[in-house]
Protein backbone atom coordinates (compact mmCIF):
# COMPACT_ATOMS: atom_id res chain seq x y z
CA UNK A 1 0.00 0.00 0.00
CA UNK A 2 2.99 2.56 1.08
CA UNK A 3 4.47 2.24 -3.10
CA UNK A 4 0.71 3.16 -4.25
CA UNK A 5 0.17 5.87 -1.76
CA UNK A 6 3.86 7.51 -2.50
CA UNK A 7 3.22 7.55 -6.56
CA UNK A 8 -0.40 8.84 -5.86
CA UNK A 9 0.64 11.87 -4.31
CA UNK A 10 2.96 13.37 -7.42
CA UNK A 11 0.46 12.22 -9.80
CA UNK A 12 -2.24 14.05 -8.79
CA UNK A 13 0.05 16.96 -8.38
CA UNK A 14 1.23 16.46 -11.96
CA UNK A 15 -2.62 16.60 -12.95
CA UNK A 16 -3.33 19.53 -11.29
CA UNK A 17 0.00 21.47 -12.74
CA UNK A 18 -1.28 19.97 -16.40
CA UNK A 19 -5.11 21.57 -15.57
CA UNK A 20 -3.20 25.04 -14.28
CA UNK A 21 -1.21 24.88 -17.94
CA UNK A 22 -4.31 24.53 -20.17
CA UNK A 23 -6.09 27.08 -18.08
CA UNK A 24 -3.32 29.87 -18.63
CA UNK A 25 -3.76 30.77 -21.96
CA UNK A 26 -7.68 30.89 -21.14
CA UNK A 27 -7.19 33.23 -18.14
CA UNK A 28 -4.61 35.58 -19.90
CA UNK A 29 -7.18 35.68 -22.71
CA UNK A 30 -10.34 37.10 -20.16
CA UNK A 31 -7.91 39.51 -18.63
CA UNK A 32 -6.91 40.74 -21.85
CA UNK A 33 -10.61 40.67 -22.98
CA UNK A 34 -13.41 43.33 -23.40
CA UNK A 35 -14.61 42.46 -19.91
CA UNK A 36 -11.56 42.85 -18.28
CA UNK A 37 -10.97 46.19 -20.51
CA UNK A 38 -14.01 47.64 -19.77
CA UNK A 39 -14.18 47.24 -15.83
CA UNK A 40 -10.43 48.87 -16.00
CA UNK A 41 -11.93 52.14 -18.30
CA UNK A 42 -15.11 52.66 -16.12
CA UNK A 43 -12.76 51.60 -13.10
CA UNK A 44 -16.34 51.23 -10.98
CA UNK A 45 -18.52 48.19 -10.03
CA UNK A 46 -21.51 49.05 -8.11
CA UNK A 47 -22.62 46.29 -6.16
CA UNK A 48 -26.61 45.47 -5.73
CA UNK A 49 -27.39 43.53 -2.89
CA UNK A 50 -30.71 42.29 -2.23
CA UNK A 51 -32.27 45.12 -3.68
CA UNK A 52 -36.09 44.02 -3.69
CA UNK A 53 -38.80 43.70 -5.65
CA UNK A 54 -37.33 43.92 -9.38
CA UNK A 55 -39.26 47.06 -10.02
CA UNK A 56 -37.36 48.86 -6.87
CA UNK A 57 -33.97 46.73 -8.46
CA UNK A 58 -34.65 48.16 -12.21
CA UNK A 59 -35.54 52.03 -11.27
CA UNK A 60 -32.05 52.07 -9.32
CA UNK A 61 -30.00 50.74 -12.30
CA UNK A 62 -31.72 53.41 -14.63
CA UNK A 63 -30.36 55.72 -12.63
CA UNK A 64 -26.93 54.58 -12.04
CA UNK A 65 -26.97 54.23 -15.57
CA UNK A 66 -27.97 57.50 -16.20
CA UNK A 67 -25.29 58.72 -14.01
CA UNK A 68 -22.45 57.16 -15.59
CA UNK A 69 -22.26 53.73 -14.43
CA UNK A 70 -21.77 50.88 -16.46
CA UNK A 71 -20.58 47.76 -14.63
CA UNK A 72 -23.22 46.26 -12.33
CA UNK A 73 -23.24 42.78 -9.65
CA UNK A 74 -25.77 41.05 -8.67
CA UNK A 75 -25.05 39.55 -5.42
CA UNK A 76 -26.44 35.68 -5.04
CA UNK A 77 -27.26 35.36 -1.78
CA UNK A 78 -30.79 36.16 -2.72
CA UNK A 79 -33.15 33.50 -4.34
CA UNK A 80 -34.06 35.61 -7.28
CA UNK A 81 -30.70 36.56 -8.12
CA UNK A 82 -30.16 34.54 -11.45
CA UNK A 83 -33.72 35.91 -12.54
CA UNK A 84 -32.58 39.20 -11.78
CA UNK A 85 -28.91 39.45 -13.60
CA UNK A 86 -31.07 38.07 -16.57
CA UNK A 87 -33.90 41.20 -16.33
CA UNK A 88 -31.33 43.72 -15.86
CA UNK A 89 -29.40 42.59 -18.23
CA UNK A 90 -32.18 42.54 -20.80
CA UNK A 91 -33.92 46.23 -19.17
CA UNK A 92 -29.91 48.13 -19.97
CA UNK A 93 -29.95 46.17 -23.43
CA UNK A 94 -33.14 48.40 -24.17
CA UNK A 95 -31.06 51.57 -23.15
CA UNK A 96 -29.66 53.88 -26.10
CA UNK A 97 -26.51 54.70 -24.04
CA UNK A 98 -24.90 50.54 -23.97
CA UNK A 99 -23.32 48.59 -23.69
CA UNK A 100 -23.10 47.70 -19.91
CA UNK A 101 -21.93 44.89 -17.60
CA UNK A 102 -23.81 42.74 -15.43
CA UNK A 103 -22.02 40.70 -12.99
CA UNK A 104 -22.96 38.26 -10.64
CA UNK A 105 -21.41 38.20 -7.14
CA UNK A 106 -20.77 36.03 -3.89
CA UNK A 107 -20.43 33.32 -6.00
CA UNK A 108 -19.48 30.76 -3.02
CA UNK A 109 -20.20 26.81 -4.36
CA UNK A 110 -20.49 25.07 -7.54
CA UNK A 111 -24.47 25.94 -7.73
CA UNK A 112 -24.37 29.52 -7.68
CA UNK A 113 -21.68 29.60 -10.24
CA UNK A 114 -24.06 27.15 -12.18
CA UNK A 115 -26.93 29.83 -11.64
CA UNK A 116 -24.98 32.46 -12.88
CA UNK A 117 -23.62 30.93 -16.17
CA UNK A 118 -27.78 29.97 -16.81
CA UNK A 119 -28.34 33.66 -16.03
CA UNK A 120 -25.90 34.99 -18.71
CA UNK A 121 -23.61 37.04 -16.24
CA UNK A 122 -20.65 38.87 -17.55
CA UNK A 123 -18.34 37.88 -14.86
CA UNK A 124 -18.52 36.67 -11.23
CA UNK A 125 -17.62 37.35 -8.33
CA UNK A 126 -16.61 36.03 -4.64
CA UNK A 127 -15.38 37.10 -1.35
CA UNK A 128 -13.15 34.64 -0.98
CA UNK A 129 -10.77 32.08 -2.56
CA UNK A 130 -11.85 28.87 -3.87
CA UNK A 131 -9.14 27.97 -6.46
CA UNK A 132 -11.41 25.00 -7.94
CA UNK A 133 -14.43 27.65 -8.74
CA UNK A 134 -12.09 29.76 -9.87
CA UNK A 135 -10.75 27.01 -12.35
CA UNK A 136 -14.38 26.46 -13.39
CA UNK A 137 -15.25 29.77 -14.21
CA UNK A 138 -12.27 30.50 -16.74
CA UNK A 139 -12.84 27.22 -18.08
CA UNK A 140 -16.29 28.20 -18.50
CA UNK A 141 -15.02 31.53 -20.28
CA UNK A 142 -16.40 33.61 -17.31
CA UNK A 143 -14.12 36.18 -16.23
CA UNK A 144 -13.71 35.74 -12.14
CA UNK A 145 -12.88 38.08 -9.91
CA UNK A 146 -11.43 36.19 -6.59
CA UNK A 147 -11.27 37.32 -3.28
CA UNK A 148 -8.00 38.15 -0.94
CA UNK A 149 -7.06 39.83 1.50
CA UNK A 150 -3.25 39.11 2.23
CA UNK A 151 -0.36 38.61 -0.60
CA UNK A 152 0.17 35.02 -0.33
CA UNK A 153 -4.23 34.94 -0.66
CA UNK A 154 -4.11 37.52 -3.91
CA UNK A 155 -0.96 35.85 -5.45
CA UNK A 156 -3.26 32.24 -4.94
CA UNK A 157 -5.96 33.66 -6.55
CA UNK A 158 -4.53 34.82 -9.06
CA UNK A 159 -2.24 31.71 -9.93
CA UNK A 160 -5.37 29.82 -10.03
CA UNK A 161 -6.54 32.45 -12.87
CA UNK A 162 -8.56 35.06 -11.73
CA UNK A 163 -8.84 38.01 -14.11
CA UNK A 164 -9.04 40.46 -11.14
CA UNK A 165 -8.27 39.97 -7.12
CA UNK A 166 -10.73 41.32 -5.09
CA UNK A 167 -9.48 42.78 -2.08
CA UNK A 168 -12.05 42.09 0.62
CA UNK A 169 -13.03 43.91 2.75
CA UNK A 170 -10.58 46.61 1.47
CA UNK A 171 -11.61 49.22 4.03
CA UNK A 172 -9.84 46.73 7.15
CA UNK A 173 -6.57 47.24 5.33
CA UNK A 174 -6.18 50.51 3.29
CA UNK A 175 -5.03 52.03 -0.06
CA UNK A 176 -1.77 51.41 1.53
CA UNK A 177 -1.57 47.39 1.21
CA UNK A 178 -2.59 48.28 -2.90
CA UNK A 179 0.11 50.82 -3.57
CA UNK A 180 2.79 48.21 -1.93
CA UNK A 181 1.17 45.44 -3.83
CA UNK A 182 2.05 47.11 -7.14
CA UNK A 183 6.02 46.89 -6.18
CA UNK A 184 6.52 43.21 -6.69
CA UNK A 185 2.85 42.26 -8.08
CA UNK A 186 2.31 44.80 -10.60
CA UNK A 187 0.22 42.65 -13.00
CA UNK A 188 -2.27 41.28 -10.64
CA UNK A 189 -5.49 44.01 -10.71
CA UNK A 190 -6.71 44.65 -8.00
CA UNK A 191 -10.35 45.75 -7.36
CA UNK A 192 -10.93 46.75 -3.67
CA UNK A 193 -14.49 46.33 -2.47
CA UNK A 194 -15.91 46.47 1.36
CA UNK A 195 -16.50 49.87 3.03
CA UNK A 196 -15.26 51.62 0.36
CA UNK A 197 -17.58 55.11 -0.28
CA UNK A 198 -16.60 58.98 -1.52
CA UNK A 199 -14.27 59.49 1.57
CA UNK A 200 -11.79 56.79 0.48
CA UNK A 201 -12.65 55.08 -3.24
CA UNK A 202 -10.70 57.98 -4.92
CA UNK A 203 -7.43 57.30 -2.70
CA UNK A 204 -7.79 53.00 -3.80
CA UNK A 205 -7.30 54.05 -7.20
CA UNK A 206 -5.04 56.74 -6.61
CA UNK A 207 -2.77 54.25 -5.34
CA UNK A 208 -2.81 51.86 -7.95
CA UNK A 209 -6.48 49.88 -7.99
CA UNK A 210 -7.79 48.72 -11.59
CA UNK A 211 -11.31 49.42 -9.98
CA UNK A 212 -13.33 49.90 -6.66
CA UNK A 213 -16.51 47.72 -5.92
CA UNK A 214 -19.22 50.13 -3.96
CA UNK A 215 -22.38 48.66 -2.52
CA UNK A 216 -23.92 50.39 0.90
CA UNK A 217 -22.81 54.24 -0.61
CA UNK A 218 -24.95 53.79 -3.92
CA UNK A 219 -28.04 51.52 -2.03
CA UNK A 220 -27.59 53.50 0.99
CA UNK A 221 -27.89 57.04 -0.72
CA UNK A 222 -30.05 59.59 -2.29
CA UNK A 223 -29.75 59.95 -5.76
CA UNK A 224 -28.34 63.60 -5.40
CA UNK A 225 -25.66 61.35 -3.14
CA UNK A 226 -25.03 58.46 -5.78
CA UNK A 227 -24.71 61.07 -8.76
CA UNK A 228 -21.82 62.90 -7.02
CA UNK A 229 -19.57 60.05 -5.89
CA UNK A 230 -20.43 58.67 -9.45
CA UNK A 231 -18.97 62.07 -10.87
CA UNK A 232 -16.36 62.01 -8.52
CA UNK A 233 -15.03 59.04 -9.70
CA UNK A 234 -15.91 59.73 -13.35
CA UNK A 235 -13.22 62.62 -13.15
CA UNK A 236 -10.54 60.97 -10.72
CA UNK A 237 -7.17 60.86 -12.10
CA UNK A 238 -5.72 57.49 -13.47
CA UNK A 239 -2.87 56.54 -10.97
CA UNK A 240 0.48 57.42 -12.31
CA UNK A 241 1.76 54.32 -10.62
CA UNK A 242 3.84 51.95 -13.05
Amino acid sequence: MTPVKARAVPLARAIRGLRALRLGPAADALRGGPVAEAIRRHRLIVVLRRIEPLDRLLALVDELAGSGVRVFEITFDAPSAAEDVAAVRAHLGGRSDKPFLVGAGTLVGRDRLDAALRSGADFGVAPVLDAWLVREAVAAGLPFVAGGLTPTEILAAWSAGATFVKLFPASAVGPALVREMRGPLPEIGLIPTGGIDAKNASAFLDAGAAAVGIGSAFTKGDPATRRALVASLSSAPMSSLP
